[in-house]
């Protein structure tokens, strides 16, 4: 998928008070556009989390930041989960 040029699958906030919220994504390629990831439910999301009581804490996850890698993958993996069809982009 080539998404040079594609502006909506980057966007960053830098006046957000929690910037950059997660360390470990050099911060010019930090992606704020799943600031919640849309994976969040899939329990094969092949992110980085641990459960605690229950739930799932994803504050050391950096997939859904990761510069222009995050949309292509997210996009990819809620098509396999059937529940992102084409053509809704």
């Amino acid at each position: 998928m080539d998404l040079n040029g594609k502006h909506y699958t980057w966007f960053q906030n830098r006046e957000c008070e929690y910037f950059p919220c997660h360390k470990g994504v050099r911060e010019e390629e930090f992606n704020c556009l799943f600031c919640y990831c849309p994976l969040y439910r899939a329990s094969d999301c092949r992110g980085s989390f641990v459960m605690r009581n229950g739930v799932k804490d994803c504050s050391y996850c950096l997939l859904p930041h990761n510069g222009l890698e995050s949309y292509a993958y997210i996009l990819a993996k809620l098509r396999e989960e059937k529940l992102f069809s084409p053509g809704q982009e």
